[in-house]
């Protein structure tokens, strides 16, 4: 399966960008890499906040369906001077076999299907270390928001607050719903989108 990404990714330049998002900042502060700590990118595009963390000392792995997403990470990372284990692979099917310290997923759950949150959520949080993090977003339905310009078939919105509700057993660090402006694909949209950062208490 591939993406609209995949073409955009050939482009010139870095489609997001080089910095990374605020997110990363927060997850800085929350977990700072005291010790040694593993930290996977989910869906990690061009490699923009891989390549933050890693060069603030996480261990990081990160991986995505795009394989020109893939290529340019690691281009990033050998440009930053560090070190990232990049790999190509499709979260759909994707399923964790060894912990880590802090997930990270930022604009990608959407490809999860209705079906398979829960069981996707599951693996997450089992192979998540105990007193580690799950960093996620996603973007909700909301009826006053028409659907974005560049939305794809395989895109699947969530209802707002359901991200949480997986997660009702952690600690919820960060919770909040915000409506954000975007101009992906060239054209002005918004977007719902409810973040969270969770952690596992032990």
């Amino acid at each position: 399966m591939t993406t609209r990404y995949e073409a955009a990714y050939r482009t010139p330049g870095y489609y997001w960008g080089k910095l990374p998002s605020k997110t990363c900042f927060k997850v800085l502060e929350l977990m700072p890499p005291g010790r040694p700590l593993r930290l996977l990118d989910i869906g990690c595009g061009e490699g923009r906040n891989a390549v933050f963390f890693a060069w603030n000392g996480y261990h990081v792995s990160a991986f995505d369906l795009s394989k020109t997403g893939v290529d340019k990470t690691r281009a990033l990372a050998g440009e930053a001077g560090v070190e990232i284990d990049v790999f190509q692979a499709d979260l759909v099917g994707y399923r964790l076999d060894e912990p880590y310290d802090i997930l990270y997923a930022s604009g990608v759950l959407q490809y999860i299907p209705p079906e398979l949150r829960e069981e996707v959520l599951g693996n997450y949080q089992a192979f998540t270390a105990p007193n580690g993090l799950n960093v996620l977003n996603v973007f909700v339905h909301k009826p006053f928001i028409p659907r974005a310009p560049d939305g794809e078939d395989t895109a699947h919105a969530w209802v707002s607050g359901e991200l949480f509700t997986h997660y009702r057993d952690w600690k919820l660090e960060l919770c909040s719903e915000e409506i954000m402006d975007c101009t992906s694909g060239g054209v002005p949209h918004q977007h719902a989108i409810d973040r969270m950062i969770a952690r596992k208490v032990a």
